[in-house]
């Protein structure tokens, strides 16, 4: 009985060591150049060309409130006028005196000519005069921050108080936009730094999949140390149908066609800093670190670390390790 157990057991590692040594098939398929162009999409958000929240200067009671709802407007027009009652009186105090001190300074500066009056005197009376105006000047800033003007031609939105409300400088009285012309705000990649450049055409697609061209008019210069990605701002061709606020998507070709090497995005290894693809080398399995480019939804790009001619696993990539036999069952 015992030998028997024995020469069972030695049977038995004997063929455990033969299926660890078995090569594992799998499918391969041998990397190559092809002609591509690389699509790029990304989501963005539509902005008219000019955005303002309308707030009062200063806190006081509206005594006009000249907002028609949704109504373009020219700029310099008068939207909101607050109470101004104090500063206008405060105003006609200081004209008046103004009015006496000029008075007072010419007649001693014809003393002044016939050495009739010392020199200190003048120049207090001409200081008088001085500040007067300085204070008129002042009173005309603090009436003017009670009115609320268009500062440019667009359209007024939904106002949100009323006539005879008290308003402070954080109340939003409405917005007005300027929509004849609309922006389009979208994010990249850092990667694609290179591609977009000031006169990009791109297209700019609604969520209908109606498509407008737009034109890249500004590049942010720093990229967001947080996300690594870059803003673009890119400006609508006119007479596209989209409301600012919108989402839209942006999709523009990094390059001209040329060759790269593609292959299935599940032949892939994702480790926590690298990427590595499994190479069949001398009938063994060898896993090289690559460096991907743009991804689709079933390819992506090998930047580096494949070389045309190379031939990879496709499959069965779980149960493989470094050194492991390999069967080639087919090339795909």
């Amino acid at each position: 009985i015992l030998g028997i157990t024995s020469c069972s057991s030695k049977n038995e590692k004997k063929d455990a060591k033969d299926n660890k040594n078995a090569p594992v098939a799998i499918d391969v398929s041998i990397a190559k150049l092809e002609k591509h162009s690389n699509p790029v999409e990304a989501n963005g958000s539509v902005l008219a060309f000019e955005y303002v929240e309308l707030k009062p200067e200063v806190a006081g009671r509206i005594t006009q409130l000249n907002i028609k709802e949704g109504m373009p407007v020219s700029e310099g027009t008068l939207l909101v006028k607050l109470n101004d009652e104090d500063l206008q009186a405060q105003l006609r105090k200081y004209r008046s005196q103004l009015d006496l001190a000029v008075k007072n300074e010419k007649r001693l500066k014809s003393l002044l000519s016939v050495n009739g009056l010392n020199q200190a005197d003048y120049d207090q009376a001409l200081v008088q005069v001085n500040n007067l105006n300085a204070d008129i000047d002042y009173t005309l800033a603090m009436i003017a921050k009670t009115e609320i003007r268009a500062p440019f031609s667009g359209t007024v939105g939904l106002r949100n108080v009323s006539k005879g409300a008290y308003v402070t400088q954080q109340n939003i009285i409405a917005t007005i936009q300027q929509t004849n012309a609309l922006k389009v705000d979208f994010v990249l990649p850092e990667i694609y730094a290179s591609a977009v450049k000031q006169g990009l055409k791109v297209k700019v697609i609604n969520d209908k999949g109606i498509s407008f061209n737009a034109t890249v008019i500004g590049i942010e210069p720093q990229v967001n140390t947080s996300t690594r990605n870059l803003k673009i701002r890119a400006i609508l061709e006119s007479g596209a149908s989209v409301s600012p606020g919108s989402f839209v998507r942006v999709v523009f070709n990094e390059g001209e066609e040329r060759e790269r090497i593609l292959i299935n995005t599940n032949s892939i290894i994702p480790e926590t800093r690298f990427k590595k693809v499994v190479l069949i080398k001398n009938g063994v399995a060898e896993f090289v670190k690559v460096e991907t480019g743009f991804r689709s939804e079933s390819k992506v790009e090998i930047i580096s670390g494949l070389t045309a001619g190379d031939t990879f696993a496709i499959n069965g990539i779980l149960f493989l390790k470094p050194g492991s036999p390999i069967k080639i069952k087919s090339v795909k």
